[in-house]
């Protein structure tokens, strides 16, 4: 008998999918682990948004990027330009998997029409490889830029990290597209991967991902989501394990303005021994109709024995007209773990650190983007790559800059 903590996922029967491994009887008939998965576009109907995986999406919206539809590519002007830099380092390898041809659809099957979208209309799918014992001097760099608002574009990526190699891949979204994207990431045993995606979209652009992964043994991956633009994002960040001892940590970074919707789920499946997670989101929001979502559900199998897991997610509204919706999922179905938890918050400023920095001469506007900076700082810093964090926060700063003027020297 399972242990439901935050009874608020959906209750669905198993799609017998024959690609499906949710549909070969290998998993429990439990509240997630039984959503249908499916390389089928056929097999997802268009949401309605009575859905309880869809409920707090505006599906009204998105009826260009969930029409299976190929990528506008036009002679000479494509719907989405693709830039690798630094592949061309030592242990780097760059080539394109088939649909079918192994290692695609080793860590990813599609559980939403929009990924199945993406994983069916994408012919050629980009395979980076980090050779075993690799250690990679600086990140591979992967630049997606759309080049229409309205234009239809698919993508499918898979990551592969060899035993006992280290590398960093980071995805950086800009531009304009309706865009589907998928990315699977297969690590290793003893391999360290960390993937971050970037969603800095013009505000016009919609975007829905799934990434995956699987980890081998004593593997850690870390899965790291920074979505500042866009007018709808939505992206599920998922990881399972190949074998016991990994490690999974899965980071998120958002920043919602007056009519965007910003979309975060996590599914952590425990489903062998020895395994740890750590999920924490952070965001923030300003502006009329902004809105974030963060849904995390954690499933942790009956063959999952000593493992340790916990999720967080804190909201900050910063003007009136903002919602946050957070919805921590645990689902348990053992005792003999070492420790699950979950914690979840939305608040204003805390006046009283207001007042504390106003008191010492700060004026309000430099105390609220202080405190902001503070509500940030933790959560960037595990990042460990300089750069990017320096640029995370200067376009916070720029979000911030919006709706509290310039800041001071």
């Amino acid at each position: 008998m399972s242990l439901l903590l935050d009874q608020t996922v959906e209750k669905s029967v198993d799609h017998q999918d024959p690609q499906s491994q949710y549909g070969r009887g290998l998993v429990p008939d439990s509240s997630r682990a039984s959503r249908p998965r499916s390389f089928a576009v056929a097999d997802f109907p268009v949401p309605t948004g009575r859905e309880e995986e869809w409920r707090f999406t505006p599906v009204d919206r998105l009826g260009n990027v969930l029409s299976n539809e190929p990528s506008d590519d036009r002679d000479g002007d494509v719907a989405v330009d693709y830039d690798v830099q630094h592949a061309d380092q030592a242990g780097v390898s760059i080539a394109t998997l088939a649909p079918g041809q192994a290692p695609r659809g080793t860590a990813l099957i599609p559980e939403d029409r929009g990924a199945a979208v993406a994983s069916e209309q994408t012919g050629d799918a980009l395979h980076l490889s980090i050779a075993a014992n690799a250690e990679l001097a600086e990140p591979v760099r992967l630049n997606v830029h759309g080049n229409g608002a309205g234009r239809r574009s698919n993508a499918h990526y898979v990551l592969q990290a060899g035993a006992n190699s280290r590398g960093m891949v980071i995805v950086n979204h800009t531009g304009s597209s309706d865009h589907t994207g998928n990315l699977e990431a297969i690590v290793g045993d003893g391999a360290h991967l960390t993937v971050v995606t970037l969603q800095q979209w013009e505000n016009d652009a919609i975007h829905l991902g799934q990434h995956e992964a699987k980890v081998g043994r004593d593997a850690t991956y870390k899965h790291i989501a920074i979505t500042l633009g866009g007018g709808i994002v939505r992206m599920n960040s998922n990881v399972s394990y190949d074998s016991s001892g990994g490690e999974a940590t899965l980071l998120g970074v958002y920043f919602a303005d007056a009519g965007q919707h910003l979309e975060h789920r996590s599914f952590v499946d425990h489903n062998v021994p020895n395994s740890t997670s750590l999920v924490t989101y952070k965001g923030a929001l300003q502006g009329d109709t902004a809105h974030t979502v963060w849904v995390g559900d954690v499933l942790i199998r009956k063959e999952a024995s000593d493992i340790e897991t916990y999720e967080l997610n804190r909201n900050l509204i910063l003007t009136d007209g903002a919602r946050a919706d957070s919805v921590p999922n645990l689902e348990i179905e053992t005792g003999e773990i070492k420790g699950a938890g979950h914690a979840s918050s939305t608040g204003r400023f805390d006046d009283e650190q207001l007042f504390y920095l106003m008191s010492r001469g700060m004026d309000e506007k430099n105390a609220r983007r202080l405190v902001v900076r503070g509500f940030f700082a933790d959560i960037i810093a595990k990042i460990g790559v300089p750069e990017v964090q320096e640029a995370l926060m200067e376009a916070i700063d720029d979000e911030l800059t919006l709706t509290m003027g310039t800041s001071a020297a």
